[in-house]
């Protein structure tokens, strides 16, 4: 299946500074990163995993076409409206987003959505990890926050909890 994903900061910048952007290389064909985005996580700080990855040119920036009125009227961040207004013209993309407002927002618009516990799912089921919930605590002690019966759930879901 092709995976073509638009990425937002928060799950690039904390997949980064775990060392698990891999996990987005290896499990999308395609994927990009709004300008948006990419100045937002430019102004974030000097020794940012993701920040030097972007000043770098490792990840594929492209500009989003402008945000229609009804998306505006949501006021979501640069970054958000940019991922969903790509998302929104070019069907078949997944916008990539941890923000619950963005991800309802997506929804109304029938955009698919995945976000960093997703992607760690996606990986633990191909094979590319050896344990989700590994890799989510270490989310965790990076400042993730995930809601607890949500992990359990996905955890459950995928057979590493009872």
């Amino acid at each position: 299946m092709v995976e073509r994903w638009i990425l937002n900061a928060s799950p690039l910048i904390v997949l980064a500074n775990t060392g698990y952007e891999g996990l987005i290389r290896q499990l999308a064909s395609e994927f990009v990163v709004p300008h948006a985005v990419a100045l937002e996580i430019l102004a974030g700080p000097v020794d940012d995993r993701a920040r030097l990855q972007i000043a770098g040119g490792e990840w594929p920036v492209d500009e989003a076409p402008r945000a229609s009125e009804e998306l505006q009227t949501w006021d979501l961040g640069a970054g958000e409206t940019a991922v969903l207004s790509y998302a929104i013209a070019h069907p078949g993309w997944t916008a990539i987003l941890d923000d619950g407002a963005a991800r309802r927002c997506a929804r109304t618009f029938s955009v698919q959505v995945k976000g960093s516990l997703g992607i760690v799912l996606m990986a633990k089921k191909q094979g590319l990890i050896d344990s989700a919930a590994s890799v989510l605590e270490t989310l965790r002690q990076r400042g993730f926050r995930l809601d607890e019966k949500l992990i359990s759930a996905a955890l459950k879901e995928i057979g590493e909890a009872d």
